[in-house]
């Protein structure tokens, strides 16, 4: 019997980064795609995702606030968000990680990094 696919929620306005993410994942895993932060939220709390990754900057709700929204859901709280955005600055990174973020990495994302951090927030040696 195959062993059942983890699921990945990715959170990103740009098509080209979901694209991105896609190619690096789809292979290994069940992804389940959201446009913005408000159509995150709702994924997240629908489809019980091992790990999101989401953009901060995107229309009808940031990254920060939907990260706020999933940390308040007690079927999402546990969930570890990884925000994945150009916004490297302290005060952006800080803001990610008062709002509940687990990790916080800028893009350009290096995938051998991206894929690590992945495999260890789902306990996946190797």
């Amino acid at each position: 019997m195959a062993k059942k696919k983890r699921k990945i929620l990715l959170v990103d306005d740009s098509q080209t980064v979901l694209l991105m993410h896609r190619m690096m994942l789809e292979d290994q895993y069940e992804l389940v795609l959201a446009k913005n932060g408000r159509e995150g939220v709702a994924a997240a709390v629908a489809s019980h995702p091992d790990v999101i990754f989401m953009d901060v900057v995107m229309p009808e709700m940031t990254g920060i606030e939907a990260c706020r929204a999933i940390r308040s859901h007690s079927q999402t709280s546990h969930i570890p968000v990884v925000m994945v955005t150009t916004r490297g600055e302290p005060v952006s990174v800080e803001a990610g990680y008062a709002a509940g973020c687990t990790d916080y990495v800028t893009k350009p994302f290096d995938s051998v990094e991206l894929m690590a951090k992945l495999k260890s927030l789902l306990g996946e040696g190797g």
